[in-house]
């Protein structure tokens, strides 16, 4: 099975100019690296990709097979759709391509390298994925939500490492080139001492439980790049400003199983000390804010974006103490801070998937997990579950790991 942990705790100790100019510089290079990465096929052939999809049922996702269908390293081999009028829009978007009503007779035929598991329902990812590995796929691509409970999750994962399966979720931002230089930006201090986390999804119409499930997961998968691993959660679901009960319950978006309440609210302590804290509010995002999280620290915040260019933005200061002048905001992109982007399409290639896709290809080559494995995408999952059970227990502290196999709102 492969291993990923996560990023080392943060520091707090300030280098030197010299230390801060290195650091800077590296991030720049390894950016420029990673985003000038190969797609080059084993022995000169191409990647053979399949794509399964479903109409009515979460589609194609958010454009997974949007950097496949580009390359010229790539062939999408085979697409399977079991909606209604699937066919007809299959056909229009992936012209001339074999198409499939059963998914799981395309993987028998085509044999493909890579599945692209896009579609956002995350009710049918479980079987999927294992259908997928079934059929002798070395690399999975999937949308999220990763699935609905910790017992799928733990399927899906043993799957993949029984055959040695590198197995990919499509949290895009966590592949954008400036996070490893707000990595570098907090160890070196440009912060101060990192206090807390803080994270909003989209806080939409959807509520706060599928807006966890399918925005905060985004959010939760970034903020944990910069602590340890998460040892305990204490939150809570909020109907008209008193617990959710059983009569609250209702099915989540995305098919994520049962949600509920108007407002939510969760704490996760860390291995460093540092909380990270998600909150949600139905119907009071702002389009131009939140989705999004801020790194509190001491002598300053660092706001990331999601899916926003630039990923980051830095203000210096204590965010305690109030200053007469006003504080400016400097961009962080994947050159260092304050600078222009060496990689000038950083959005498209974030945005469209294609730094995933050259990182599954390359954790295949390598034998390695990917930068955002299902192992990342577990953790969310646990996270989720573990909010949904301390809110069951009336707000009470849960320990991490949490186990149990289903959703604990079902239990209310």
């Amino acid at each position: 099975m492969f291993s990923h942990g996560f990023v080392n705790p943060i520091v707090s100790r300030r280098p030197n100019s010299s230390r801060r100019l290195f650091l800077k510089q590296a991030a720049g290079a390894g950016a420029l690296a990673f985003a000038s990465g190969g797609w080059a096929g084993e022995a000169g052939r191409k990647w053979r990709v399949a794509v399964i999809g479903h109409t009515g049922r979460g589609d194609f996702g958010h454009g997974l097979e949007t950097p496949w269908r580009r390359s010229a390293e790539a062939e999408i081999v085979g697409v399977a759709d079991a909606g209604r009028d699937g066919e007809a829009k299959a056909q229009k978007r992936f012209s001339g391509t074999r198409f499939f009503t059963d998914y799981r007779r395309m993987l028998d035929d085509v044999k493909p390298d890579v599945v692209l598991i896009t579609p956002r329902h995350a009710d049918q990812h479980r079987a999927m994925t294992e259908a997928a590995v079934e059929a002798g796929a070395k690399g999975i691509y999937l949308e999220k939500p990763l699935c609905r409970t910790l017992g799928e999750a733990d399927a899906m994962r043993a799957a993949c490492a029984a055959r040695g399966v590198a197995a990919a979720v499509a949290h895009r931002n966590r592949y954008h080139p400036a996070l490893p230089v707000v990595q570098r930006l907090v160890a070196e201090g440009a912060i101060g001492r990192l206090l807390e986390i803080r994270g909003r999804g989209k806080e939409d119409n959807r509520g706060p439980g599928t807006d966890l499930w399918v925005l905060g997961s985004h959010v939760l998968n970034v903020a944990l790049c910069f602590t340890g691993r998460p040892v305990a959660c204490t939150g809570s679901l909020l109907a008209s400003g008193r617990p959710a009960t059983k009569a609250d319950l209702q099915e989540g978006g995305d098919a994520v199983g049962k949600v509920a309440g108007d407002a939510l609210h969760v704490r996760f302590d860390t291995a460093t000390n540092v909380p990270i804290f998600f909150d949600s509010r139905k119907g009071t995002g702002v389009p131009s804010a939140g989705f999004g999280l801020q790194l509190i620290g001491t002598e300053g915040v660092i706001d990331l974006r999601m899916d926003e260019t630039p990923l980051a933005q830095h203000i210096a200061g204590n965010p305690f103490r109030p200053v007469k002048e006003p504080r400016a905001w400097t961009p962080i992109t994947s050159g260092g801070l304050g600078q222009a982007d060496p990689i000038p399409d950083v959005a498209r290639l974030v945005s469209s998937h294609e730094l995933a896709a050259r990182d599954l290809l390359a954790a295949i080559r390598e034998r390695r997990a990917p930068l955002c494995s299902i192992d990342d995408a577990r953790t969310l999952v646990e996270l989720t579950m573990a909010t949904f059970e301390s809110h069951r227990r009336g707000g009470s502290r849960v320990e991490l790991p949490f186990t149990g196999t289903g959703n604990p709102l079902e239990l209310l």
